[in-house]
């Protein structure tokens, strides 16, 4: 997205391997990346299961460290508690500055909550059906369907309209002449939905959507030194 800003952030990746697909891993190191340095890349889960094998190579591949947590209890997650654990001692003695939680699992939602009562950046990455607070509960959060490879424009399609959340996001920007710097725009976008996401709907940044919706915004590009432009956007009357 047009909005992203890449800083020298020390980010926890932490992978809950239940709820995480190995195919994924690299497009999730690289969207948490965006944000800053993934420094901290462990995942946890039952290693002695069959179902886990599937990770092997990935790890191998990313360096992503394995935390071994066995199930004692049937129908209890301790893959959950032991993640949850983890995070908050890094939160208290590691030096990070960010958190990117990778789960579809509404136990998470305290713990982002809390992650962002510090002052410190969380994201999450989960699929659609993650629950809502969880998804509120971070910064910003993103759609594993979004990773995965890209689809056509859904312009006019039966998703979800994003033109009130685009208004709603515009009259939070809008400057005194007018006009919205794209920037500004796309961070008040995450701020009234973490889930907010311009491939949700087809497009691959937020200026492509904008432009989709023609008949509601204007975009004008003011060029500056070494070939770089600032994009404004505008709300048609």
């Amino acid at each position: 997205m047009d909005e992203e800003i890449t800083e020298n952030r020390r980010i926890a990746m932490l992978i809950d391997g239940d709820n995480a697909q190995p195919s994924l891993i690299e497009k999730m190191l690289a969207e948490a990346g965006k944000y800053g340095v993934v420094s901290i890349r462990r995942i946890y889960g039952d290693w002695t299961l069959p179902t886990m094998k599937s990770w092997k190579e990935t790890l191998n591949i990313h360096a992503i460290q394995p935390i071994q947590q066995f199930q004692y209890t049937t129908g209890k997650n301790a893959t959950d508690s032991a993640m949850i654990i983890d995070a908050m001692d890094i939160l208290h003695t590691a030096k990070v500055d960010g958190f990117c939680l990778v789960s579809s699992d509404s136990d998470y939602t305290r713990l982002a909550t809390r992650i962002r009562e510090k002052g410190i950046f969380v994201m999450g990455i989960g699929k659609k059906m993650t629950p809502r607070a969880f998804v509120n509960g971070c910064d910003l959060f993103v759609y594993t369907e979004n990773l995965e490879p890209s689809r056509e424009p859904k312009h006019g399609s039966s998703k979800a309209d994003p033109r009130p959340l685009l208004r709603s996001a515009f009259e939070m920007a809008v400057q005194e002449d007018g006009w919205a710097s794209l920037g500004p725009l796309g961070q008040y976008l995450r701020q009234l939905d973490p889930g907010f996401d311009s491939r949700t709907y087809g497009y691959k940044q937020l200026s492509q959507l904008i432009n989709a919706y023609s008949d509601l915004f204007q975009i004008k590009r003011i060029k500056r030194r070494r070939g770089t432009s600032i994009i404004y956007v505008q709300l048609k009357d």
